[in-house]
């Protein structure tokens, strides 16, 4: 009886971290809310309420911010600079205006791709937005098409599947598997070719279907890039991308597989395999960002202090969020009842990859997260996936492409974002959101 109470105890209190978040309500607050309603129908008033919030749920919450907030910050800061020195918005105009407006929903899901796999942050990419916006009204395409076009291009193949990538999601799973983020390269092409494929097939499919129905772009009040903006040179916008590329490749293949990281054990208790991919990837924004930040020093240097401080607190709401949902990942870990949770998602499938999409999903679609949930499933189950003996590169492709599937529920915040950014409700666009970035990322996920 005890267990069933505390297994719809859990479910409850996922469905009140659900509603909370798809009311709005921040999931700083709702997470350890929730967290503790799940130890209230556990243990009942003996819960040890403060112990499981100041302890348990803290400590899985650090942890989270101890390994990621470098990444969340270089990354915010990389993606600050790309914006202000105009490299952004070259790129975007570069897609668009060489694709042509035959091929706007091409050029957006590409640009979108471009910037999120050279670095620029999920939520700061969406510089780009009015460049869509302008080749979407010229080419009378539906307005209403524009955020599945974002979420193809910045929340699917770049994100978990495109090897390289620098994104939190494809860089979380190297500190519980030791590996880079370069990890089984031909799994994460294949998941990519199924991603951006299938996500286009439908766009094209909606686009096709809108013509055909006579509907074009609709009457919205829109700000129209000007195409006479001053932006820098394409090849000067694209090099701090290929900077991060090239030297996250270096770095992780040539420079620390030869390096003696015995040092890290003798005084850190840790290992260089569990750090040099997350160190390869800090130092390749580094290096771009002092790239960007010299040659755009005239443009730079008199906001760069405002502009730096606004990276920096841009970062920080992200990375707390994720936090936070890492710690309701603890808390739940460290009820009696997880382990017949982690039972069930282990012993759906014999197949320890299998367990490890199922599992993956159920904690991303619990909390709308990928990261949150990734770092959730991975803090609780990563040692038993990599004891079943299959490579750890091909663990952390599995677990990256996994965490981008049921992560991008109605109640997920970069969804709700985009849509208002763009303008559109759940209703006029969500449809296509969810078939390129829940559906299609599902079919890649077991695919693998």
């Amino acid at each position: 009886m005890g267990t069933t109470i505390g297994i719809i105890g859990l479910f409850v209190a996922i469905a009140l971290l659900v509603v909370l978040a798809f009311k709005g309500h921040s999931v700083i607050i709702a997470a350890p809310i929730a967290a503790l309603i799940a130890v209230l129908f556990s243990y009942g008033l003996k819960g040890h309420f403060m112990a499981s919030y100041t302890i348990t749920y803290m400590s899985g919450f650090a942890n989270y911010a101890k390994n990621y907030f470098p990444i969340y910050l270089f990354g915010a800061v990389f993606a600050k600079l790309m914006d202000i020195s105009g490299n952004a918005q070259s790129i975007a105009q570069f897609c668009t205006l060489k694709l042509g407006k035959s091929r706007a929903v091409l050029s957006v899901v590409l640009t979108c791709a471009i910037l999120t796999y050279g670095g620029v942050s999920l939520f700061v990419v969406f510089v780009m937005l009015p460049v869509a916006i302008a080749v979407f009204r010229a080419a009378d395409i539906p307005k209403r098409l524009i955020p599945g076009a974002i979420a193809l291009g910045a929340f699917t193949f770049t994100m978990t599947a495109l090897p390289g990538s620098p994104q939190v999601q494809n860089t979380i799973p190297m500190t519980y598997f030791g590996t880079d983020s370069w990890a089984a390269p031909v799994l994460g092409i294949i998941a990519t070719v199924i991603m951006f494929g299938g996500g286009m097939a439908w766009l094209s499919y909606r686009t096709n279907k809108a013509k055909k129905a006579g509907e074009g772009y609709g009457n919205y009040q829109d700000e129209i890039v000007s195409d006479n903006k001053e932006v820098p040179g394409i090849g000067l916008a694209f090099a701090p991308i290929l900077i991060i590329l090239v030297v996250n490749l270096v770095l992780s293949k040539m420079v620390y597989p030869n390096v003696d990281g015995s040092y890290l054990e003798e005084s850190f208790n840790s290992t260089l395999a569990a750090n040099s991919g997350t160190w390869s990837v800090l130092l390749g924004m580094l290096v771009a960002i002092l790239f960007i930040a010299a040659v755009n020093f005239s443009k730079l240097k008199d906001g760069l202090k405002d502009n730096l401080k606004k990276a920096a607190n841009e970062s920080l709401a992200p990375l707390i969020n994720s936090c936070a949902v890492v710690g309701f990942g603890s808390v739940t870990k460290s009820l009696a009842i997880f382990g017949i949770i982690q039972a069930f998602a282990l012993g759906i499938s014999s197949n320890a990859l299998l367990s490890e999409v199922l599992s993956i999903n159920i904690l991303c679609g619990m909390t709308a997260s990928a990261s949150g949930g990734l770092g959730a499933a991975l803090e609780a189950l990563a040692d038993t996936y990599l004891a079943s003996g299959i490579a750890p590169q091909v663990l952390h492709r599995v677990a990256a492409v996994a965490a981008g599937g049921l992560d991008s529920l109605p109640y997920n915040g970069a969804t709700i974002t985009v849509l208002a950014l763009v303008g559109m409700t759940h209703k006029e666009s969500y449809l296509d959101m969810f078939v390129v970035s829940v559906v299609i990322p599902l079919i890649a996920a077991f695919a693998l």
